[in-house]
């Protein structure tokens, strides 16, 4: 990093490829990443969502790190002792299914292999590709603690995971119950609800006739009718349930029904969990393999028949069809229905069908004996913390959101039938049946003294280990000096779709852990979708990878566009042209920081050593100070309101337009070879103060690009990554004002240029009338005759009369006069003008004649009557514009 004054020649053009490995080496090598922890600065700490050691890098991971590396670098650069704990998560099911297919190649399951075998290969396939993701964080510039790196299943942390499980079983939070849960056949474990995704499929709503136990012998045959999505659930029926309040079946409760197909006879039954409009409003009831069927079995006492297995095969209580696949034995089943004549209609379906989140199959309800935690008790104080403002959500709508399903939440299976994850800390004795519930494994029953031990199968879910997350990576159980210092940390920042996954549960276990809050702010952004709005899936294809866009058009340039373009819990689209335009605006700003450190040259150490009341100001000089001092409080003031994108769109407006279109560009009169030397040093030293402050503000949204120009800059002891936040200064409105008069008379003149189609090398003659503003105009003579192209440039108080054939243009309570005659050839102009006034009227016409006819506006398309209407909106525009030019050509 230079700390010298000498100028070394910037290349043309930004190339981050040059830059962003080198930079950030430097960066970590410097340790500006890691804390002092000194006790000299307050502490602010956020955590990373540890992503799972088997992902690679998703737009997921470019959004949480655009986000949360602003958010520290901010706050880095304010002071504050800054911590960014990185690490990532065991990811218990993603993990064993990567790894069992790994095994499949070599023609092996971990059956086969045995468990310890089997977590011997998922630790060395953890070894060898778990590393990939922090490679492609440190490509986004992530300024992560890398020497505080975590992973959830290290000794430390598993630990702590089991000093947690015993803390809760001993408070008797954990229990071990037999309950309906949500069983994937195909990764063998149990899931919790959350696990579940609901995908909305084309289905088929089957009508069955179920008959009717006779009541007396000889008497007609009598049926009631059930619509079903799953046939093949029929064999488990223990009931048909209609709603007590239906009058249609009020007389059928309390007889039998035989099911088809196997002839078991089951009650009729009323229950209000029924709905009287689904189908044809009586409903089978299978307690064994449906939730809500579960809970009116528990009701009425009814028997829960297992069909289905855990490799969702028939057992053998589905009779004929035991063994069979359950999608055949539907098939199966619908035949033999079919033939029988139970089988009333079929309708086609539409409704949601519970997936295991991982690996897509139809997820199976089923009666298991899991691990639950019991939540209500530990929901009740992370409500209350939400409630009396210890954390606050941003955006302040999900905190409803997360109202309401905590104040509705079940409670929390737990265990998983794996092998990779965390082990559940308990031992069941042989010898007396009791659990022996314990951080260290024991060596004898603590009840019967017996060594006849054997530990639970099962693992945790990997969301509770990452629910100690907080906490666990700054070394609880101990009270260690990290501990102390960084907790609780000061921002979670993730996004809205895992607010109950895992933002809840870090509440409910920071609380009941650590005794308070896990953090102070939940900023929630939202997903990044395509360009057509649609979510981004590798099943659609239309996922692009952030590497390659990063190899296309850098790491600034991507985070840029994320972090501008997403709102606080609000989804985007992200496109070609958001990236370019983003790298349009870093070039940019290299371009502006070029010519500042090309046309200072020898001169930067004198410029910047000119004192404060040395300085010969000029007005614009006064303007863009003053506007880079309002822009420093805004800035400031949107960051801490979590406003990122706002902030972004400001430095850009300010960036691109004010510093670089317009002061630069008024700078250069006072940079020329025969400038006063005073005037060109006092230029020059602005440019610098304003760049500098544009670096500043920049820093956290592109990094590379930013640090980069710094190193040109002479002069800099520290290197920007831990430089001061820029503070606000003074403001001029009267300077601000003044500059903007002068620039809306520019842009006024440029305007009329264009409409009028005058060469842009051209310059053509202007007077300005003010009564007000005259010696402003004659003051700043110079950047209106230069900016807008106008020679000669008059500048009066009053005119006698209004000049003849002479463009009017009015700004403010300013009056400015372009004379025809030096613009263009007035009898050219006329006669183009009227020929293409003539061509527009019959436009004109022909489309107003076309809307009026009802033929058209009633039978076409409601979107090409709408784009007819838009297009004569525009012409009818057109021709009040040309009139107006020929009226004035005319004068």
């Amino acid at each position: 990093m230079s700390t010298n004054l000498s100028i070394r020649e910037m290349p043309k053009a930004f190339d981050p490829k040059s830059v962003e490995e080198r930079l950030y080496q430097f960066w970590q090598d410097g340790g500006f990443f890691t804390p002092k922890a000194d006790g000299s600065r307050e502490p602010f700490t956020i955590v990373i969502p540890p992503p799972n050691v088997t992902g690679e890098l998703h737009h997921g991971h470019a959004m949480f790190v655009a986000f949360q590396d602003l958010i520290i670098r901010y706050r880095r650069m304010l002071g504050r002792d800054a911590l960014w704990l990185p690490g990532s998560d065991h990811a218990g099911i993603a993990t064993q299914m990567v790894v069992e297919r790994e095994l499949a190649k070599e023609g092996l399951t971990r059956q086969e292999l045995g468990r310890e075998r089997f977590l011997e290969r998922v630790w060395q396939w953890k070894e060898l590709y778990g590393g990939r993701i922090n490679d492609q964080l440190r490509r986004l510039g992530a300024s992560l603690d890398w020497t505080r790196e975590r992973f959830t299943m290290d000794a430390g942390l598993s630990r702590a995971v089991r000093v947690a499980f015993v803390r809760l079983y001993e408070r008797g939070l954990i229990y071990r119950g037999t309950r309906m849960i949500n069983w994937c056949p195909r990764c063998q474990t149990a899931l919790s609800d959350l696990e579940v995704e609901a995908e909305e499929v084309a289905s088929k709503l089957y009508y069955v006739r179920y008959p009717l136990v006779m009541l007396a012998q000889g008497a007609a045959p009598e049926y009631i009718q059930v619509a079903t999505t799953r046939p093949e659930t029929i064999l488990g029926d223990t009931a048909v349930a209609v709603n007590p309040d239906d009058p249609r079946y009020a007389a059928l409760v309390g007889r039998e029904a035989v099911l088809p197909a196997i002839g078991r006879h089951v009650p009729i039954i009323a229950d209000p969990a029924v709905d009287p409009a689904f189908g044809t409003g009586a409903v089978k009831v299978t307690p064994a393999h449906d939730p809500t069927d579960y809970e009116i079995g528990q009701r009425h006492k009814l028997a829960a028949i297992r069909v289905i297995d855990d490799v969702g095969r028939m057992t053998a209580e589905a009779g004929p069809y035991a063994g069979l696949d359950r999608f055949e034995c539907r098939r199966r089943l619908l035949a033999d229905l079919e033939r029988e004549g139970n089988i009333v209609r079929i309708e086609d379906y539409t409704h949601k069908v519970p997936t295991c989140d991982r690996c897509g199959t139809v997820v199976e309800p089923l009666i298991s004996e899991q691990w639950f935690v019991k939540i209500e008790p530990l929901a009740r104080p992370a409500i209350e913390a939400v409630r009396d403002g210890r954390i606050r959500f941003i955006p302040e709508r999900f905190a409803k959101v997360y109202f309401n399903w905590m104040e509705n939440i079940r409670d929390w299976c737990i265990s998983r039938q794996l092998w990779w994850g965390h082990r559940i800390p308990v031992w069941y004795c042989d010898g007396c049946g009791h659990l022996n519930v314990a951080v260290e494994a024991p060596t004898k029953c603590a009840r019967c003294g017996s060594a006849d031990l054997r530990q639970d199968e099962d693992v945790l879910d990997t969301w509770f280990s990452s629910g100690l997350w907080p906490f666990s990576t700054l070394g609880w159980p101990d009270d260690t000096a990290d501990l102390r210092r960084f907790y609780p940390t000061n921002v979670m920042e993730t996004g809205y779709d895992i607010l109950f996954f895992w933002v809840a549960r870090m509440i409910m276990l920071g609380l009941e852990c650590m005794g308070d809050v896990p953090f102070r702010e939940v900023y929630l952004h939202g997903l990044l979708r395509d360009a057509d709005g649609k979510k981004m899936s590798k099943s659609k294809g239309n996922v692009a990878n952030p590497l390659d866009v990063v190899e296309k058009y850098g790491a600034d340039a991507l985070r840029f566009t994320i972090l501008t373009g997403s709102s606080p819990g609000n989804d985007m689209k992200l496109s070609e042209d958001k990236l370019e335009g983003s790298r349009n605006f870093v070039n940019k700003l290299w371009n502006a920081a070029r010519f500042v450190v090309t046309t200072a040259r020898d001169d930067y150490a004198d410029a910047m050593a000119v004192e404060p009341a040395a300085l010969r100001l000029t007005l614009a000089d006064r303007w863009i100070l003053s506007r880079a001092s309002r822009v420093i409080a805004d800035v400031t003031h949107l960051f801490e309101e979590f406003e990122f994108s706002e902030a972004g769109h400001t430095l850009h407006e300010f960036v691109w337009s004010e510093f670089c279109d317009w002061y630069i560009e008024i700078a250069k009169l006072r940079l020329r070879g025969d400038a006063d030397r005073a005037e060109r040093l006092t230029a020059l030293h602005v440019l610098d103060r304003v760049l500098t402050d544009i670096l500043k503000m920049l820093h956290p949204f592109a990094p590379f690009v930013t640090e980069a120009i710094w190193e040109y800059l002479p002069g800099r002891p520290t290197p920007l990554i831990v430089a001061s936040w820029p503070v606000a200064g003074a403001t001029d409105a009267d300077a601000e004002a003044g500059v903007d008069l002068l620039t809306g008379v520019v842009k006024a003149i440029r305007n009329a240029r264009t409409e009028m189609g005058v060469e842009p090398a051209r310059r053509i003659e202007a007077i300005a009338v003010s009564a007000e503003r005259a010696g402003l105009l004659e003051r700043e003579r110079g950047i209106v005759a230069t900016l807008a192209r106008v020679e000669p440039f008059r500048v009066e108080e009053a005119l006698p009369e209004r000049p003849r054939q002479a463009l009017q243009l009015v700004v403010g309570d300013v009056e400015v006069y372009l004379p025809l005659a030096a613009m263009l050839d007035i009898a050219a102009e006329t006669k183009r003008l009227e020929g293409e006034l003539a061509g527009l009227a019959q436009q004109v016409e022909r489309l107003r004649a076309r809307l009026a006819d009802p033929m058209f506006t009633s039978k076409a398309p409601a979107a090409v009557v709408e784009k007819e209407r838009s297009r004569l909106a525009e012409l009818e525009d057109r021709v009040t514009r040309l009139r107006s030019r020929l009226e004035a050509l005319r004068a």
